[in-house]
């Protein structure tokens, strides 16, 4: 990943059928260890999942395969509420695990997880062995289908960024939670964050988010992987997957650490989407989150230009 405009995009997938894997919109039952998640590993059109190709850039989809290199997730279960390590590899053409990674914002590899209703988020940042196997320890709360999306780059001359990404499903009760309702502030553990700014279909727009505290605004945020802020975003329905940086860094000279923290971000298509801003701040790593509406969706709801956000939901690192 680039500092800067660096934007990784996904164009669609299918999103699972939770009403059969489940439960979803059939009340609370059980998600048992038997269960498969549903595979999302093939590209597929973004108009079949409701959203017009010619809206989205060129992108390889949520897929576990892409230009030779596979997310082989070893951990295809877990039980909700219960820590266990996640552990996977990234392999190559060959079959073999990869084991040599560009360092990119003071990682070899960036780890997302996320659940299929986006109320459940975790950034995270494995460890790898020597044979090219990484693993974490992880809890996740509730029960259903969760994606996980390895975000990485092979040392290996003239290779690309990359985000691969693979079904996770945790056993327990299952019940069903609705999306956020969009707003333009969030709360986390004490601090204030509010959102400006629109994501638009097919335009680079500036989202800027300012942080505050007991109604003070925050100016000392400290670097975290090499930035004042990180913001993940993902696509409602079938979790199509961007990564946006700050505009600028710290130590280079005109970005200050905080209050606001800028982005230049794409949207692929209309739709709505659930926006992670990560930020450090006392030393300790927080997250806000927004649901926002682009385009059509935004349009079609009543919603202006300024596209409305809010946060709710578990995060953690």
């Amino acid at each position: 990943m680039h500092a800067g405009l660096r934007i990784t995009a996904f164009a669609a997938a299918l999103a699972a059928t939770f009403g059969t894997a489940y439960g979803v919109g059939q009340g609370v039952g059980p998600v048992t260890e038997d269960e498969t998640p549903a595979r999302h590993d093939a590209h597929t059109g973004d108009s079949e999942s409701g959203h017009s190709d010619h809206e989205s850039p060129p992108a390889g989809g949520l897929q576990i395969s892409e230009n030779g290199y596979t997310l082989d997730l070893r951990t295809t279960r877990l039980a909700a509420g219960r820590t266990a390590d996640l552990r996977f590899a990234i392999r190559g053409d060959d079959g073999r695990a990869v084991t040599a990674f560009r360092r990119e914002h003071d990682k070899e590899l960036h780890l997302i997880v996320a659940s299929r209703d986006l109320n459940t988020y975790r950034h995270l940042h494995p460890t790898r062995a020597a044979d090219g196997t990484w693993s974490i320890p992880v809890s996740l709360p509730r029960a259903g289908g969760y994606r996980v999306f390895a975000d990485f780059t092979p040392e290996k001359k003239g290779a690309e960024n990359l985000t691969l990404g693979a079904d996770l499903a945790v056993s327990g009760t299952y019940a069903p939670q609705n999306l956020p309702a969009p707003d333009t502030t969030a709360t986390t553990e004490g601090y204030e964050v509010k959102l400006g700014g629109a994501l638009r279909p097919g335009a680079a727009r500036e989202l800027k988010l300012t942080v505050s505290r007991n109604g003070r605004p925050v100016t000392d945020l400290q670097p975290y992987l090499g930035a004042y802020g990180h913001l993940v975003a993902l696509r409602s329905g079938d979790l199509a997957y961007l990564h946006v940086h700050p505009g600028g860094e710290p130590g280079d000279g005109s970005t200050e650490p905080g209050p606001d923290i800028s982005f230049t971000a794409t949207a692929p298509s209309s739709g709505t989407y659930r926006l992670f801003l990560d930020f450090k701040h006392e030393g300790k790593v927080h997250t806000a989150a927004f649901t926002v509406r682009a385009g059509a969706a935004a349009t079609g709801e009543g919603a202006s230009e300024e596209a409305p956000h809010e946060s709710s939901g578990e995060h953690g690192h």
